[in-house]
């Protein structure tokens, strides 16, 4: 009988322990990166959704044009799995050849996330509350793609 009772704490530690890194750990890094790249658009894409929804204007304009254009239903998360192909083989990258990947990738993908909030502060003809969303965005995809890369990238076996 004493037995089974350390096999039943056993248990029920392993069960409450949260499934997403060893299902994170089992995968290849493009497979990880290919699914925080979907989160990170749907989430994105919701956001955006929901600034409309607020009544903030989705006009904006590119470094030398002449006037706003409407960014459309989708753009959001086509801007996010657009980038995130980079992402993936930086991240594919780090995992075959830096010496501390998950790290590595963490400290570049922050940096580029926070020179990717340039642009949108510098687009002409464009509402400062529709900036100050697109540089948000920026900031929501990273926060859900780059966690979950560093995460696989932690389990990175040598």
């Amino acid at each position: 009988m004493s037995e089974t009772a350390p096999r039943t704490s056993t248990t029920a530690q392993s069960s409450s322990t949260p499934r997403s890194p060893r299902f994170l750990a089992a995968r290849p890094v493009w497979l990880v990166g290919v699914l925080a790249a979907l989160a990170g658009a749907v989430v994105t894409e919701a956001f955006a959704l929901a600034a409309r929804a607020a009544g903030v204007p989705m006009d904006a304009a590119s470094p030398g044009a002449d006037e706003a254009a409407e960014i459309p239903m989708g753009g959001f998360a086509g801007g996010v799995l657009f980038w995130s192909v980079a992402g993936i083989i930086l991240a594919v990258a780090l995992a075959r050849w830096a010496r501390r990947p998950a790290r590595t990738f963490t400290v570049t993908a922050v940096a580029l996330t926070a020179l990717s909030l340039v642009p949108p502060a510098l687009a002409p003809h464009t509402a400062t509350s529709t900036q100050f969303v697109l540089a948000v965005s920026h900031v929501v995809a990273a926060a859900v793609i780059i966690p979950a890369l560093a995460q696989r990238l932690s389990h990175q076996q040598r």
